[in-house]
């Protein structure tokens, strides 16, 4: 049976959605706490689904803002484990609140004229401790990158991320080699979230976690890989003027959602494998960050 309490205190949660539309933008608000900007958006998300509130580029934006909450708030020191259980009640709230609310239907309006703007936005940057990821949402004839990272490894250069024409894209490896020589495949690396417990941050000798180097966001084991399904010559596209000395690595979907669901903090690398006399690795390190959020920006023009 619910309590009086209870039922009293329900609308005031749904209030706080009226804050937090306002506060919803490119960047994590700085007038909520972190826990309550997550809460807020997962709330919001939610309900938006529920009761279809939103057309579909908000929804997607919204869902795009939850993400990048969240990971600010890893960042900041959050556990993973408290952050799940905070959008496990925004979630269980959502249910249990009434379509026809006064408060969520003007939260609703808040978070549209919030996004008027956000929608009508084909380019995003999205930085990170030490790279950042660069979205794009415009469509054409040619292929582009539509969320993309560089990486310098020696004197070779990738350009990563997901590309294509129009949507979302593929997940591919650009790599532009400085002695022309040829990879003759590539596999994606990351930590398997089946097989450990958060992600591996050696910070041994590091004065900042924000400056800890990508190769020390690895873990040594409980590994998970991916190869490239196809390996094709780069085109100007994506290459521009070093199209001659690059190649392009496509990997699966799944190794995709796997990246959107690791933790901002962490690190993937690509190794390219070299045929010769000795057998070679290239690696190159990659920044998770706003992967899932640059993602979610992407889906929001596909709806």
């Amino acid at each position: 049976m619910t309590s009086a309490r209870t039922q009293r205190r329900r609308p005031v949660r749904v209030r706080y959605a009226v804050l937090a539309a306002m506060a919803l933008s490119a960047t994590p608000a700085l007038s909520l706490a972190a826990n309550d900007v997550l809460y807020e958006r997962a709330l919001m998300s939610a309900a938006g689904e529920r009761c279809g509130l939103f057309a579909a580029p908000v929804g997607a934006a919204l869902a795009a803002g939850r993400a990048q909450a969240r990971n600010a708030a890893l960042r900041g020191g959050a556990d993973p484990a408290d952050l799940s259980a905070v959008e496990a009640r925004a979630r269980a709230t959502a249910q249990r609140t009434a379509c026809n609310s006064a408060d969520l239907q003007q939260a609703a309006e808040r978070i549209r004229s919030a996004f008027q703007g956000y929608a009508a936005m084909m380019r995003m940057n999205y930085p990170g401790d030490l790279a950042d990821w660069r979205a794009d949402r415009n469509d054409g004839r040619a292929q582009r990158w539509r969320l993309a990272q560089e990486a310098q490894f020696g004197p070779d250069r990738m350009t990563f991320g997901l590309a294509g024409r129009e949507g979302e894209g593929v997940l591919l490896a650009v790599g532009v080699f400085a002695d022309g020589r040829t990879p003759y495949a590539a596999r994606l690396v990351m930590r398997d979230p089946g097989r450990s417990l958060g992600p591996y941050l050696d910070r041994r000798g590091a004065a900042s976690l924000r400056r800890l180097p990508l190769a020390k966001r690895m873990p040594p084991s409980a590994l998970a890989t991916f190869t490239a399904e196809a390996r094709s010559r780069a085109g100007a596209d994506l290459a521009g003027k070093d199209a001659d000395r690059a190649w392009a690595f496509r990997f699966p979907a799944a190794a995709a959602l796997r990246l959107s669901e690791l933790d901002p903090r962490e690190a993937v690398a690509v190794e390219f494998l070299f045929a010769g006399r000795k057998d070679e690795t290239r690696r190159a390190y990659v920044e998770v960050g706003d992967f899932a959020a640059g993602r979610a920006f992407l889906q929001t023009a596909r709806r």
